[in-house]
């Protein structure tokens, strides 16, 4: 037994007249003769009784007429009710970042879009760019703010919003912690912390280069994925760090964060922040979160 069967039961019963009963539920008789006698098979018995002339209903079908309205009744209100709970629910924008823009960026992106527009609920996904982007692809997500790949997917859109400045993190007791700014020569014989080329090729590439352009050689002490770990063994004194800027927004004791400043002439290397999203898709929630970030862009970027 099901809704459908017995709303054709009820439509028939109150008009008498198969043709009628079907054209008032938008099917063919013979549609509205089989759900009844579907539903008649399962009872077990007549519902109406049919001669070439008349319909009528059974000593049976009159006797389950009333309890037949109130099932609909009850489903037709569970309808509205789940309707009502669908127009109630946020709209949901699944947003994915690297670790340095989840740092940066979006506690200042989400609190302006909060205010803009505090009926959007924003799921926040902290991960590398060689795993964001697939999910963009996927449907997973609606939107990533990554370090966009040297070969970059045509299914993907990529938006430049800045560059990120690198900093040096190193141990609050370190020589050079008292320091306002530091050269790269001042970290020639320091032991270096570095991300893992294969999931963080931009960081790892920044050290490298920032090195190689001042004519030395990184003294690599040890290997790590993550920022907060890399940030900890600082903490620890395993070694120095190069990272992104916003990256020092991750509070760790014992660890300071000083502007790598550059000498006259040399180029500063800077890390690439863009937003990305599959290419051909439309999604109202994503294009207000990235109309927020256009109008409030130049005031985050000051403070990268």
């Amino acid at each position: 037994m099901n809704i459908l069967q017995l709303r054709c039961f009820l439509i028939a019963a109150d008009t008498l007249h198969f043709g009628r009963a079907a054209q008032a539920m938008n099917m063919l008789p013979a549609s509205l003769g089989r759900q009844i006698k579907l539903l008649e098979k399962q009872l077990e018995t007549r519902l109406f009784l049919r001669t070439t002339r008349n319909v009528a209903l059974s000593e049976a079908g009159q006797a389950i007429l009333e309890d037949a309205r109130k099932l609909v009744a009850q489903s037709d209100l569970l309808e509205e009710r789940i309707r009502a709970i669908r127009k109630s629910e946020r709209p949901l924008l699944r947003v994915g970042a690297i670790d340095s823009a989840s740092a940066g960026l979006l506690p200042q992106l989400l609190q302006l879009l909060r205010t803009e527009r505090p009926e959007i609920e924003v799921q926040l996904y902290e991960q590398k760019t060689i795993h964001l982007l697939p999910k963009l692809l996927s449907g997973s997500l609606d939107v990533a703010f990554c370090r966009p790949p040297d070969i970059r997917d045509p299914k993907i859109n990529f938006r430049t919003l800045f560059y990120e400045t690198a900093v040096v993190a190193l141990p609050s007791d370190h020589p050079l912690a008292d320091r306002t700014e530091i050269f790269i020569e001042d970290l020639a014989d320091a032991p270096l912390i570095v991300p893992d080329r294969r999931s963080r090729p931009h960081s790892h590439d920044l050290t490298i280069k920032l090195f190689m352009d001042a004519g030395l050689t990184a003294r690599i002490a040890q290997i790590a994925e993550e920022k907060h770990t890399i940030v900890n063994l600082v903490a620890t004194g395993t070694g120095l760090a190069i990272v992104p800027r916003w990256t020092g927004r991750i509070a760790v004791p014992g660890v300071r964060f000083l502007p790598l400043a550059i000498q006259p002439g040399a180029t500063r290397s800077k890390l690439i922040l863009a937003a990305a999203w599959a290419r051909g898709t439309r999604d109202a929630q994503r294009d207000a979160l990235l109309d927020v970030l256009d109008r409030n862009l130049q005031a985050i970027e000051d403070s990268a």
